[in-house]
């Protein structure tokens, strides 16, 4: 796997934070993600939540950008408990298709510790890629349920917590910390409404290569963040804007509609 791949994977993992649902319910969310002002992707993510088991399933076309981003397909699945305050996975899935390859990953989860995972073509462990560790595999989340906030309300608590994540290929922590209220006034997007602003502090630990760009410019950075939304009245709360300022422009991924 390519260090670009690896980046993209980086790069999804802080964008794609997607929604869920309460109990008893079916809900949809769709998202355009821009790169530097320049449409690259639309993804769609669907929800199924039976009160006790919840279901995640992402679909994306992108349309790419030059030599930047490759044109493709990507969709990924996650699934597992969500009768506790938070989901906790029991299997997730990616596979992407771009430029004639495929590339997928599978992993599989008890509790919150990695039980089995799979990645196709393998990885090669080149000198620059910091390894995993049995003792990273332990007390994580997919990056698919990670970013999924329950809460009584809209407010700053919803962004004190700490996700530890392993994408199958990468492990990595995630801190968020509440920067503050907001108001999503646009007709364009697909919600209208107060909204809560919190930073992302991105802490890359082992799978990654150390000579990616990418991987240490996140690392290096504080302006990640991500406004919430709530769904509705379900007691969650998904992600209105997601905004990365990169040396290429702003990578921003943008709610235009959702359905529950």
């Amino acid at each position: 796997m390519t260090q670009s791949r690896l980046a993209l994977s980086a790069v999804l993992a802080l964008s794609l934070s997607l929604p869920a649902a309460a109990a008893e319910a079916d809900a949809q969310a769709s998202y355009i993600l821009t790169l530097g002002g320049i449409n690259i992707a639309a993804m769609t993510v669907d929800l199924k939540d039976n009160g006790s088991q919840y279901s995640l399933d992402l679909n994306a076309n992108v349309a790419g950008l030059g030599a930047v981003v490759a044109s493709g397909t990507a969709k990924a699945s996650s699934e597992g408990s969500s009768s506790g305050n938070s989901l906790v996975s029991q299997a997730f899935n990616l596979e992407t298709r771009a430029k004639g390859e495929t590339f997928s990953v599978d992993v599989s989860f008890a509790g919150r510790d990695v039980s089995a995972f799979k990645v196709e073509p393998p990885i090669m462990d080149n000198y620059d890629r910091v390894p995993l560790e049995r003792s990273h595999l332990t007390g994580v989340s997919d990056f698919l349920s990670a970013f999924v906030l329950k809460g009584s309300g809209l407010d700053k608590s919803l962004c004190q917590r700490r996700v530890n994540i392993f994408t199958g290929v990468e492990r990595f922590n995630i801190a968020m910390s509440y920067a503050g209220d907001d108001e999503a006034t646009s007709p364009r997007t697909g919600y209208q409404g107060p909204v809560v602003l919190c930073t992302v502090d991105y802490d890359p630990v082992s799978g990654h290569f150390t000579t990616s760009d990418i991987t240490n410019y996140l690392a290096d950075s504080d302006r990640i963040v991500i406004w919430y939304a709530p769904l509705g009245e379900t007691g969650y709360f998904i992600p209105y804007r997601v905004l990365l300022g990169t040396n290429m422009g702003d990578l921003s991924m943008v709610l235009t509609g959702m359905s529950f």
